[in-house]
């Protein structure tokens, strides 16, 4: 009985090794491979692929001093340093997201976590958005705007910081 079993085992592992390796039409070709950067590159820029950097792209426009990524960088710190009794569990500034696990505010008895979506480069409020949780669902909406206008205030401050200099 045990024999069988190793048998049957080393049969069905022979069979399934072999299934990776070829296409499915039957040529028995391997299966060309590639990186998700020349995937992307190739969906950009076609089968050229990106344009190699010069010596005069230093003289081209940059993009706009104020941004992260593609977002706004005055909203994204008011948005870390408002928030900052969360614990940051991701970041992205290139997407715009940040995921916080549950943390108490200063003073507070209720726990809270938050996802913050920054939309666009401009310092405006439509660039921001905010869900707020609790342990036992999502917060109000007044909740909500309270910390928005937070988060707004402190990235006017942190824009008008950086004038100055």
């Amino acid at each position: 009985m045990r024999t069988q079993s190793m048998l049957a085992l080393a049969m069905a592992v022979g069979l399934l090794s072999g299934c990776g390796m070829f296409r499915g039409d039957g040529q028995g070709q391997p299966v060309e491979t590639r990186s998700a950067q020349e995937i992307a590159d190739r969906e950009i820029y076609g089968e050229a692929g990106p344009p190699e950097s010069t010596i005069w792209d230093f003289f081209r426009p940059r993009a706009e001093p104020g941004t992260v990524g593609a977002v706004n960088r005055y909203i994204w710190n008011a948005s870390l340093e408002t928030l900052d009794f969360l614990p940051v569990t991701s970041v992205d500034p290139f997407s715009g997201v940040i995921t916080t696990g549950y943390g108490t505010p200063p003073g507070g008895g209720r726990a809270y976590r938050a996802t913050i979506y920054v939309t666009d480069p401009a310092l405006d409020a439509r660039s921001l958005n905010i869900a707020l949780a609790t342990r036992s669902g999502p917060v109000e909406g007044s909740t909500v705007r309270a910390v928005e206008d937070a988060i707004l205030t402190r990235a006017r401050q942190l824009r008008e910081a950086d004038e100055r200099f």
